[in-house]
C-alpha cells in the first residue's frame, strides 16, 4: 500500500474506535440510567453485555488490529496473545447477540413460563457462560492451532543477526487461515448467525400472525415487541455486514491463495 493509503486506513480505524467507544458508552448509560431496573430484565442485561463487548472492540481490538499490521515487532508469544484478544472480543459480541435472540424467542413463545425461566440468577449465569465461552474459543490458537512455529523460527534467525530487524507482528503471521475459516468463521460466527436468523424469522412470523388475530389492546404490546425485534435484528444485520466480508476474504486467501485478494481490498474489508 502507498503511504497515503496507510494514513487513510489508520485514520479510518481511529474514527471507528472513537465511534465504538462513544456509541457504546451512550448505550450503557441509556440502559443503566434511563431505564429503571433495567439490569433486572434479561434483554437489557444482554444488551449491556453486547455494548461492553463492542466498547472493548473499540478501545482494544481496533487499536490492536492497527498494531498487528506490521507496525510493531514483539515476541511471537505476545503477538499470538494480542491476536487472540481480538478474537475473544468479537466472539463475545456474537454470543451476546445470540443470547438476545434466544431471550426474545423465549419471551414470545413461552410467555407464561418466561419469568420463571429468565430469572436474574440465570441471566447472570448465561452472561458468564457467554464470556467464558468467548475466552475459550478466542484463545484456542494458544493451545496449538497457530502459525507460531514459522514466526518463532524467523524471530530466532533474526535474533542471531543483531543487524537484522526482528519480523513484524501481523495477525495472519500467527493465526492460521484454516483456523480462521473452518473454526472461527464457520463454527463460531456463521453457526450462531444462522441460529439467530432462524430465531428472528420465527419471531417475526409469530408476531405477524398474532397481530392479525389479536384485539387493539393486545396489539399495542405486540407492536412494542415487533419494534424491539426490528431494532435487534438491525443490529444483527449490521454486525454481519461488518464482519462477513472480511471472513469471505479469508476464505479466498485460503482456497485461492494470496493473489485472490489485493492488499487494498483486504484493508477495506477490515
Amino acid at each position: 500500500m502507498t503511504e497515503w493509503s496507510w494514513v487513510a486506513y489508520t485514520v479510518l480505524e481511529v474514527f471507528i474506535a472513537v465511534a465504538c467507544f462513544l456509541g457504546n458508552v451512550l448505550v450503557v448509560c441509556a440502559v443503566c440510567v434511563g431505564i429503571r431496573d433495567s439490569l433486572r430484565k434479561p434483554t437489557f442485561c444482554f444488551l449491556v453485555s453486547l455494548a461492553v463487548a463492542d466498547f472493548l472492540v473499540g478501545v482494544a481490538a481496533v487499536p490492536l488490529a492497527v498494531l498487528l499490521d506490521g507496525w510493531v515487532s514483539v515476541t511471537p508469544d505476545l503477538c499470538l496473545l494480542l491476536s487472540c484478544v481480538v478474537l475473544v472480543l468479537t466472539q463475545a459480541s456474537v454470543l451476546s447477540l445470540l443470547a438476545i435472540a434466544v431471550d426474545r424467542y423465549l419471551r414470545l413463545h413461552t410467555p407464561l413460563r418466561y419469568k420463571a425461566l429468565a430469572t436474574q440468577r440465570r441471566t447472570w449465569m448465561a452472561l458468564s457462560v457467554c464470556w467464558t465461552l468467548s475466552c475459550l474459543l478466542g484463545f484456542t490458537p494458544l493451545f496449538g492451532w497457530h502459525n507460531y512455529s514459522s514466526l518463532a523460527s524467523d524471530s530466532t534467525n533474526t535474533s542471531s543477526s543483531p543487524s537484522v530487524i526482528s519480523p513484524p507482528c501481523t495477525f495472519l503471521s500467527v493465526i492460521s487461515l484454516p483456523f480462521m475459516v473452518y473454526f472461527n468463521f464457520l463454527g463460531c460466527v456463521m453457526a450462531p448467525l444462522l441460529v439467530m436468523t432462524l430465531l428472528y424469522t420465527r419471531i417475526f412470523w409469530s408476531l405477524h400472525g398474532r397481530l392479525k388475530e389479536s384485539g387493539p389492546q393486545a396489539q399495542a404490546s405486540l407492536l412494542r415487541e415487533k419494534r424491539l425485534a426490528c431494532s435487534l435484528a438491525l443490529v444483527l444485520i449490521l454486525f454481519a455486514g461488518c464482519w462477513i466480508p472480511l471472513h469471505l476474504m479469508n476464505c479466498l486467501l485460503l482456497f485461492q491463495g494470496p493473489q485472490a485478494v489485493t492488499q487494498g481490498t483486504l484493508y477495506t474489508g477490515r
